[in-house]
C-alpha cells in the first residue's frame, strides 16, 4: 500500500552532535519496499482497482495527496502523488490509518441522547435518536439561553480536524445568537506564532513555501543555506515535507541546527543538536540577537530600508545585558555554541527559521516568536526565497468569508479570555461569567492543561454537545452526541500544508452510518433554530444558511467569491492539480504566493488583493515596514504588562532563579485579540516558593511518534499496535538515581496529579528533563486487544494557571515533576 517515510535521508558525513550535552545520536533506519521485489498485485483480478479517487491525508500539515484505489467501493490501496515534486510519491505510516477511520467497529453512526448516568461516568447510557430530534434539542437550548439574556454563556470550540470553513458557519450562527464565545483550537495549538508575525510583518502566516515558486520559477525553502529549527520535531510531525528539505539540503550543502531539549529523529539529521533547558528558548534567541547586533553582523542595508525600531532594539538588548554569556547561564547551552549559531545564521544567505509547538506551548510564546521575527528582520532573512519565519500551523485557510449577513445581529458582550482552556475557569468560578452550554469538535478532556480540573468543570456544565468519530473522553460528559464523517467520506478542503497550500479532495467512500460532515451539522442546526425561533423570522435564518451550501462545492464557491486573496482558488482549478495551491492567489492565472513579502510583482498584486490599502506595500504593517518597535505598538501591548521590546521571563516551574509572570486579578481588553478579555501581568521574581524540593525535574509533553496525530490515531488498530504504550523518556543517570530500569513501569507526578507509563531510558535527553508523550486517554479502548493500558492524559501534569496572556497559549512544555517506579503496576 503506502510507502512509509519513517526514516529520512542520511545526514552529511560532517554531521555531528558533539555540541549537544550527553547526546549519542541514534542510528538512522531506512524503511521502504525493495525496488527489485515483484509486485504480485499487478494483474490480480481481486486487487485491480475499479476506480481511483484523489483525496488528501487529514493527519498533519504536510497535506499529502492520496490516490485511493477502490474495489467494490472498498479501499484496497493508498498511494502517494508522484507528480508533486515536494511529496515525490512519499507517504508516512499514517496514510494507511485513513481507511481505519472508516472501517472501524468503534465508529459513532447515529446521534445519541443521554438517558442515565453521572456525567463523565463510563456507565453513562445513551439512546439513538434522529438528526431532527438531536438538532431540535440543541436549538431549543440555545434559544432558551438567548431569550433569558444569556447568549454569552453559549460557547463553541472548533478543532483542526474540521473541513475548512466550518468555523465561518459557527461564527455566523453565534453572531445571530449574540454570543462572543466562538473559539478555535489555536490556544492549544499554535496561535502565538501568527500573532507575533502579524505584529512584526502585518500578516500572520508561515512566510515561505515548499517547492518551486510559480512566480519566479526558483526553489523557495529548498534554496535555504541554513536551517534553524527550534521546538519542532519535523521528522515525526511533518515527515514528508521534512524529507523534501533534506533532499534539497543535499544539493545546497545547507547547515542544519536543531534546538530541542531531547534528541529526536529530526535532530539526528542535524549538523548541530542543541539541548537548552525547557522554556528558555527565549533567552537563547535574545543572546543570539545581542551577539549579532553588537558585533555588526546584521544586514544594515536591509535594516535602513525596511525596519523600524532597530536602534531601540539594540539599546534594549545592551541595557538588559542579554548577552550570549547571560543566555548560556539561563539555558545551559555553552556561550560559544550560542555565538556560533548566531554567526552561522547571520552569515548564511538565505537562512530559514522553523518552529512548532515546542515554542508555541510556552508561557512566553508570543514574545519568543516576536524575538525570532527580529532575528529574521535584522539579518535580512525575511521576504526572500529560502528564508523567513516558518512558524508551523500558522497556515491558511483560516478566516474564510461568507456573504455579509443581511439580518441584524445583537450587541455582544466581551468574550472570555482567549483560549478554550479558560472554559474550565468560567464554569467552576463564574469569572468573568459562567458558561452554560458548550459544543466541542475537539477533545478538551485530553488536550487541555490540568485535565483533572477540566474534568470537574465538564461534570458541572449544564449542557454539552460532543461531535466526533468515536466515544472519546468528552462524549461521556455529553447530553447530545453527533457522529461526523472521516476525511475519506466527504468532498472538499480538509487539511492544509503549513506553507498556506491546500488541496481539493474527492469523496472516496460512502458515509458510515448516519454520520454527517461538520458543515452540514451547522447548517442543519440553523434550520432547526429557524423552526423554533419566536423572535427572529425563520426566513432570516434560512437566508443566512441556504440549503445549497450543503453541497461543499457551493459553499466553497462562496468562500472564493468573498475571501480576500482567494479568487484563484476554485475547486475546479485545485482538483486538476497534482500540487497544492498556495494562498494568497488573487486570480485564476496567478500561481499563488510562495514567499510572503517578496519584492516582486506577484506579491504586490496579492497584497493589494488582501486590502486595497496595501497597494505597493511590501510589509502589511501600518508603516509598510517591519515593525520591531513603534510607540503605537508599545502602548497597545503595555496595557497587558508587555511591550514592543519584550523582556525575558519564563515559567515559574523552570529550575533556577528566573523572572516570571504574576497575573493581576482584573481584566483588560486583549490587544492581540481585541474581541476578548485577558488578565494583565507583571514580570518579576517568582511570586511564591519554588516547587523543586518535592518536584526536582522538569517535564515536557509532545507527540508520541510519527504514528500518532492528536487523539484520533489512537482509535486505529495499527496506531495502537505500533505505539500503544506510553514510553516516558528518562536519561539513564536520572533513572539510576531513582532506581528505575529500562522498561519499568513508572509514575510521573506534578503538583496537579500523576500519570503512568513505561520507562524508556534515552541518553538523548537532558538529565533534568522528563518527556511524557501526550494524546493518550482513558477512553481509548481500541488498544485493549493488544493489552495496551488505558492512560490518564499527559496534560494532567501542566498548570493551567500559567499561560501566555496575549495569545492564550497553554504552557505544556514545562512542569515541575518527579518520577518513581510504579509499585502498583502489574
Amino acid at each position: 500500500m503506502s510507502l512509509p517515510v519513517l526514516g529520512a535521508a542520511a545526514a552529511p558525513a560532517s554531521a555531528a552532535s558533539a555540541a549537544a550535552p550527553t547526546a549519542t545520536p541514534a542510528p538512522s533506519t531506512k524503511h521502504g519496499n525493495s525496488t527489485s521485489a515483484p509486485d504480485f498485485t499487478v494483474r490480480s483480478a481481486a486487487l485491480t482497482p475499479d476506480r481511483t479517487v484523489a483525496t488528501a491525508c487529514q493527519f498533519c500539515n504536510a497535506n499529502c495527496r492520496l490516490h485511493v484505489d477502490l474495489k467494490a467501493d472498498r479501499v484496497i490501496a493508498v498511494r502517494g502523488e508522484q507528480d508533486d515534486p515536494v511529496q515525490a510519491g512519499g507517504l508516512c505510516v499514517k496514510a494507511d490509518l485513513m481507511p481505519q477511520l472508516v472501517y472501524n467497529d468503534e465508529r459513532l453512526t447515529s446521534p445519541l441522547r443521554r438517558v442515565s448516568g453521572k456525567k463523565g461516568s463510563p456507565d453513562s447510557r445513551f439512546e439513538k435518536i434522529s438528526w431532527e430530534e438531536a438538532l431540535t434539542t440543541i436549538a431549543r437550548k440555545f434559544l432558551e439561553l438567548r431569550d433569558a439574556g444569556q447568549a454569552h454563556t453559549i460557547a463553541n470550540r472548533t478543532t483542526g480536524r474540521m473541513p475548512r470553513g466550518t468555523g465561518s458557519l459557527v461564527a455566523r450562527m453565534f453572531a445571530m445568537l449574540g454570543s462572543p464565545n466562538n473559539t478555535d483550537v489555536g490556544p492549544v495549538c499554535n496561535d502565538a506564532g501568527a500573532n507575533a508575525l502579524t505584529a512584526s510583518f502585518g500578516l500572520g502566516n508561515f512566510t515561505n513555501g515548499y517547492g518551486v515558486d510559480g512566480a519566479t520559477g526558483k526553489q523557495d525553502l529548498g534554496a535555504a543555506r541554513y536551517l534553524l529549527l527550534l521546538g519542532t520535531n519535523q521528522a515525526e510531525t511533518h515527515p514528508v515535507t521534512y524529507e523534501y528539505l533534506l533532499r534539497e539540503r543535499k544539493k545546497t550543502g545547507a547547515k542544519l541546527t536543531v534546538v530541542d531539549p531531547r534528541l529526536t529523529p529530526t535532530g539526528e539529521q542535524a549538523d548541530r543538536w542543541v539541548a537548552p533547558k525547557p522554556h528558555t528558548d527565549y533567552a537563547l534567541v535574545l543572546g543570539m540577537l545581542h551577539h549579532i547586533i553588537t558585533t555588526d553582523r546584521h544586514d544594515q542595508k536591509f535594516v535602513d530600508r525596511w525596519v523600524l525600531g532597530f536602534d531601540e532594539l539594540r539599546k534594549h538588548l545592551i541595557d538588559h545585558r542579554y548577552s550570549a554569556a547571560w543566555a548560556a547561564k539561563v539555558t545551559g547551552v555553552p556561550e560559544a555554541t550560542i555565538k556560533a549559531i548566531a554567526e552561522e545564521y547571520a552569515s548564511a544567505k538565505p537562512a530559514a527559521i522553523f518552529c512548532n509547538a515546542g515554542i508555541s506551548h510556552q508561557l512566553g510564546a508570543f514574545d519568543t516568536y516576536r524575538a525570532l521575527t527580529f532575528l529574521a528582520a535584522v539579518t535580512g532573512n525575511i521576504g526572500v526565497p529560502g528564508g523567513g519565519c516558518n512558524f508551523m500551523h500558522n497556515t491558511w485557510p483560516g478566516d474564510l468569508h461568507l456573504p455579509p449577513l443581511k439580518a441584524e445581529t445583537p450587541k455582544r458582550t466581551d468574550a472570555l479570555p482567549v483560549g478554550p482552556d479558560y472554559f474550565a475557569e468560567s464554569i467552576l468560578t463564574g469569572r468573568p461569567y459562567r458558561l452554560r452550554a458548550i459544543v466541542s469538535q475537539g477533545n478538551p478532556l485530553v488536550s487541555s492543561a490540568n485535565s483533572k480540573r477540566v474534568r470537574e468543570a465538564f461534570e458541572q456544565l449544564e449542557f454539552f454537545v460532543y461531535t466526533g468519530l468515536f466515544m472519546e473522553e468528552p462524549a461521556y460528559y455529553a447530553d447530545i452526541i453527533l457522529p461526523v464523517c472521516s476525511g475519506l467520506e466527504m468532498d472538499g478542503v480538509y487539511m492544509r500544508r503549513d506553507d498556506r497550500a491546500i488541496r481539493w479532495q474527492e469523496q472516496a467512500v460512502p458515509r458510515v452510518g448516519d454520520s454527517r460532515p461538520d458543515w452540514e451539522i451547522w447548517i442543519g442546526l440553523a434550520h432547526a433554530v429557524a423552526r423554533l425561533d419566536n423572535r427572529r423570522p425563520a426566513d432570516e435564518w434560512r437566508e443566512a444558511f441556504p440549503e445549497k451550501w450543503l453541497d461543499y462545492r457551493e459553499l466553497w464557491s462562496e468562500f472564493v467569491r468573498h475571501t480576500p486573496g482567494m479568487v484563484g482558488m476554485t475547486a475546479h482549478r485545485m482538483s486538476r492539480r497534482a500540487e497544492p495551491l498556495r494562498w494568497p492567489c488573487p486570480s485564476t492565472d496567478h500561481p499563488g504566493v510562495s514567499t510572503l513579502f517578496l519584492d516582486h510583482p506577484s506579491w504586490y498584486e496579492a497584497a493589494e488583493s488582501l486590502d486595497p490599502r496595501h497597494k505597493r506595500k511590501r510589509f502589511l504593517t501600518p508603516s509598510g515596514k517591519v515593525e520591531i518597535f513603534t510607540k503605537e505598538l508599545d502602548d497597545r501591548l503595555s496595557t497587558t504588562g508587555h511591550g514592543a521590546l519584550p523582556v525575558f521571563y519564563t515559567h515559574p516551574e523552570v529550575t533556577g532563579d528566573h523572572p516570571t509572570l504574576r497575573y493581576k486579578s482584573f481584566f483588560v481588553t486583549n490587544p492581540i485579540n481585541p474581541q476578548a478579555l485577558t488578565h494583565p501581568v507583571t514580570i518579576g521574581a517568582r511570586p511564591d516558593r519554588a516547587p523543586h524540593g518535592a518536584y526536582p525535574l522538569m517535564g515536557m509533553t509532545g507527540r508520541p511518534s510519527v504514528v500518532h496525530f492528536a487523539e484520533v490515531t489512537h482509535w486505529t488498530y495499527t496506531g495502537k499496535q505500533l505505539n500503544g504504550i506510553r514510553l516516558i523518556q528518562i536519561h539513564p543517570r536520572t533513572a539510576r538515581a531513582a532506581g528505575i530500569a529500562d522498561g519499568d513501569p513508572v509514575k510521573v507526578e506534578s503538583p496537579r496529579g500523576a500519570v503512568t507509563g513505561t520507562a524508556l531510558l534515552w541518553d538523548g535527553i537532558r538529565e533534568d528533563t522528563i518527556f511524557v508523550p501526550n494524546t493518550f486517554g482513558p477512553a481509548q479502548r481500541v488498544g485493549d486487544i493488544f493489552g495496551a493500558p488505558r492512560y490518564e492524559p499527559a496534560n494532567t501534569l501542566p498548570d493551567d494557571g500559567y499561560y501566555d496572556n496575549l495569545s492564550g497559549q497553554q504552557a505544556y512544555k514545562c512542569f515541575a515533576c518527579r518520577v518513581t517506579k510504579d509499585g502498583k503496576a502489574g
